[in-house]
């Protein structure tokens, strides 16, 4: 429920708006940033949000409305909502009060539908905790909790069958919602199931409680439900005891899976769904607290379309004082994102979608001529007799050396693991960091040097805090000042600019390439694949200052 990966240093605010790469601030527009990321200009799609009409005038936004229903194409929209709080949590109430404060929350989700309903949407998706909060014990959470019949047994529409089943009032309003928006709705809520002692799994209490995503057709049936999996100090829920592995059915983008939050970081159930390979489409509720530098909301949302070669849509819940915001519309070529740590105000995103996303693809740029650092990285890989190495230099061809000039190795927390790191000195250079069994690799070049101090790091072992599970990292940061034990600090603002290849023995296929720009802003590599047993990560031409560039590689057999 409330914010995985809480942070104890919160991101600094901005607001900005960046289309295809090009970054420029939003004028007229009070605490808005909507950001478009595409690898080509041309490939420029359209997008409305609660300030797009105001930021960027109406002509993109009527060419979209026109357009909505372009063949190989659907609709989608992400609310990230600022959900009005229980003023006390922990406190025993009735199921009406409870339904009275769940009430005005699902008031702002109507009126989002009616918004998205007229641009054409043809599917929502709302965060988690969004219609009843967070921060419950077992007891205080449950007059908040509606019944939840199973889908797979009983085919029902709340709102046509308001008598059907008692306290399914919220379920109510969101099938009503779906009904009246025409379109399929994903919500999150809590839900109750009553069990017997004879059942082994049966709480003290006689019921099951859950952390619940709910999904309606467009005409107002409940299609499917999934109950959260992998808990985040939820103590007011129960895990099922049998994992769900929902995909449902949609007449526009066929088969989509989900998932909630925390969710994203475990083989189950996110990589599972994506076996099978007909789900192209994930839709994802989250209550998620920003960590930087490695996993801010936006961050692992667009990682996980690009890995995958999917398209993500991804609600978040916005608290900017608990480090809460971050969502996205995002596909592996292009992304429509939302990052505000000043706004008190809820945001929508609404985007044109391929039904089939295109993956990163291709080992040659447009021109079909090899790119000369990539030529160098090929040699260094392959141990090419002219890309001769000791520990002083490197000769990829007669006409380039590289300072090798042995950095000092030091160490750093980063995330709450001791990272091993290098410094990133110089105008250009070739670099290697190893920790236990994994060696991380940096070829770069810089335009121009910053005063600024960036690091190579690395991390192969079991995270432990807030949360256990083992990981792979490769990172080039930027740290947090000019000493070192300032690398892995929280920082959202950078200046340098790289063109590198990135990459490391990686001994899992699960590497999820985490990349942010200065001012919270997306990129998308050139390119991402492997190459002689290694996992590589190339970009040239950053629009802004880098931050992260990251590999971030999961081994589930070792959590």
């Amino acid at each position: 429920m409330r914010g995985e990966f809480p942070s104890l240093r919160f991101l600094r605010p901005g607001r900005l708006s960046c289309i295809s790469g090009i970054t420029a601030v939003v004028a007229g527009v009070d605490r808005c940033m909507v950001c478009i990321m595409s690898r080509a200009s041309s490939q420029l799609a359209f997008f409305l949000c609660g300030c797009y009409m105001a930021a960027l005038g109406v002509h993109a936004g009527e060419h979209y409305v026109a357009d909505h229903h372009k063949a190989g194409y659907y609709v989608a929209a992400v609310y990230e909502h600022q959900s009005i709080l229980s003023p006390n949590p922990l406190a025993l109430t009735s199921r009406k009060e409870a339904l009275e404060l769940m009430n005005q929350n699902l008031d702002i989700y109507e009126q989002q539908v009616m918004t998205a309903a007229q641009k054409g949407v043809q599917i929502i998706v709302f965060p988690e905790d969004g219609i009843h909060g967070f921060n419950f014990t077992r007891t205080s959470i449950y007059p908040f909790l509606d019944f939840m019949p199973s889908p797979q047994l009983v085919k029902w529409n709340p709102c046509l069958e308001p008598q059907r089943f008692n306290d399914t009032e919220v379920l109510q309003r969101l099938s009503c919602m779906a009904l009246k928006g025409e379109m399929f709705l994903v919500a999150n809520l809590g839900t109750k199931q009553p069990c017997h002692s004879s059942d082994p799994g049966c709480p003290n209490d006689g019921r099951y409680q859950f952390n619940t995503d709910v999904v309606f057709s467009s005409n107002g049936t409940l299609v499917d439900r999934y109950r959260k999996h992998n808990l985040y100090f939820e103590a007011a829920v129960d895990a099922p005891l049998k994992v769900d592995h929902i995909i449902f059915d949609t007449p526009f983008a066929g088969k989509v899976g989900i998932f909630t939050c925390f969710d994203i970081l475990f083989f189950n159930p996110a990589i599972q769904l994506l076996r099978d390979s007909e789900v192209k489409h994930i839709v994802y509720p989250a209550a998620w607290m920003n960590q930087l530098p490695l996993l801010a909301a936006i961050q692992i949302q667009s990682a996980f379309a690009i890995a995958f070669g999917i398209n993500f849509l991804a609600a978040n819940i916005h608290h900017p004082s608990l480090g809460m915001t971050g969502s996205g519309i995002y596909s592996p070529l292009k992304s429509f994102w939302h990052h505000d740590m000043e706004s008190s105000k809820g945001h929508l995103i609404i985007a044109q979608v391929a039904r089939n996303p295109q993956g990163l693809v291709g080992t040659e740029n447009a021109t079909g001529k090899m790119d000369p650092s990539h030529s160098k990285f090929l040699k260094i890989l392959a141990g090419d007799p002219y890309c001769e190495k000791d520990a002083q230099e490197i000769h990829c061809d007669a006409a380039t050396k590289w300072n090798m000039n042995a950095p000092p190795t030091f160490y750093s927390e980063m995330m709450y693991d001791n990272f091993t790191l290098v410094p990133v000195w110089g105008k250009e250079g070739y670099l290697r960091v190893c920790a236990n069994g994994l060696c991380c690799y940096l070829l770069y070049q810089r335009p121009t040097l910053s005063k600024e101090l960036y690091a190579l790091g690395v991390f192969d072992g079991l995270h432990t805090v807030h949360g256990t599970y083992y990981v792979q990292v490769c990172a080039l940061v930027k740290c947090g000042g000019l000493g070192f034990d300032t690398c892995g600090q929280e920082i959202t603002e950078a200046t340098g600019i790289f063109e590198f290849h990135l990459w490391g023995n990686f001994s899992t296929s699960y590497i999820f390439p985490l990349f942010l720009t200065s001012g919270m802003t997306l990129e998308t590599p050139d390119q991402l694949g492997w190459e002689n047993g290694h996992y590589f990560l190339r970009k040239s031409r950053l629009s802004s200052g880098l931050v992260t560039a990251a590999l971030y590689g999961r081994l589930y057999e070792r959590d």
